[in-house]
């Protein structure tokens, strides 16, 4: 399964209004989990079995309703049992295609 997810705290501390605090909080749950997965400006994109990745997704939930009262939580899922090392393999399939035309 790969699990793409946006999680933020809809409130902030910071006279800018930044999250970057709380999000680092959940992407360090992301990086403890030793799940496979790859973090972009948007999306964190997790690699594992449904009840390990809800797990890290219910981490990265704990960890930022320690900042703050309410949160958002995004999230998208490919499901394909039977298939692992997609969050790269899927890419590589891609660019195959668009350089052998």
């Amino acid at each position: 399964m790969l699990l793409a997810f946006s999680i933020a705290p809809m409130t902030s501390d910071q006279p800018d209004g930044s999250v970057s605090q709380a999000v680092a909080a959940a992407v360090q749950a992301v990086r403890e989990s030793g799940l496979p997965h790859e973090t972009t400006s948007m999306f964190t994109t997790l690699e594992g079995e449904w009840d390990e990745v809800m797990s890290v997704v219910k981490r990265c939930v704990d960890v930022v309703a320690e900042r703050s009262p309410r949160i958002s939580l995004v999230m998208k899922a490919d499901i394909r049992p039977g298939y692992t090392g997609q969050i790269a393999a899927k890419v590589e399939r891609v660019n195959e295609i668009l350089e052998n035309g």
